[in-house]
């Protein structure tokens, strides 16, 4: 055979199948104050400052004698962000922590969580003798489009273990989108 009968043939690129890149379902941010009483409300207006949404009070599970912890007891507060505003909240706080993430942060599904020690780190917020710091955790929940099969309430599936999100998928994924490193 020739040269010219075999014919090169360009490799074409194909893109990456959408339903398997991960996004930002949720954002979970909370302060746990251990009362109820004027230091959650001071909690929650810091909340609502950083966040712009109106916090929901978190209630204890079960009663704890020694802690002086009821039932039903407001302990903390808590605001969920999604879509543009997660996205948003989420490079704010990412800049606080010098766009770094410990590795531990990650857990095996994909999830990631980190602290703010100081709410006034926040760009907009200034120090208020009245109200005081408040540090927060920042949960953050990943998912992959599809991941509604295993909660609607028609037709519900079990979700295969290969649509999973790893905690490698989810550093890669904050590295091409918020130029996040991922420490040792």
């Amino acid at each position: 055979m020739s040269p010219d009968h075999k014919k090169k043939r360009k490799k074409s690129v194909v893109p990456q199948n959408p339903i398997r890149t991960p996004r930002i379902a949720k954002i979970t941010v909370n302060i746990g104050v251990g009362e109820a009483g004027e230091k959650l409300k001071k909690a929650e207006t810091v909340l609502q400052g950083v966040t712009g949404q109106k916090p929901v009070q978190t209630l204890s599970k079960s009663t704890i004698k020694d802690w002086g912890i009821r039932k039903l007891m407001p302990l903390g507060c808590k605001v969920t962000l999604r879509d543009e505003a997660a996205e948003k909240f989420l490079i704010a706080a990412f800049k606080i922590r010098e766009n770094r993430l410990a590795a531990y942060s990650f857990d095996a599904q994909g999830n990631f969580s980190f602290g703010v020690p100081d709410h006034t780190l926040f760009e907009g917020q200034k120090y208020d003798p009245n109200v005081g710091i408040f540090g927060m955790d920042i949960c953050v929940t990943m998912k992959r489009p599809g991941f509604r099969i295993k909660d609607r309430r028609v037709r519900q599936r079990k979700i295969p273990s290969r649509h999973f999100i790893s905690g490698e998928e989810t550093a890669k994924f904050l590295a091409d989108n918020f130029k996040v490193e991922v420490v040792e």
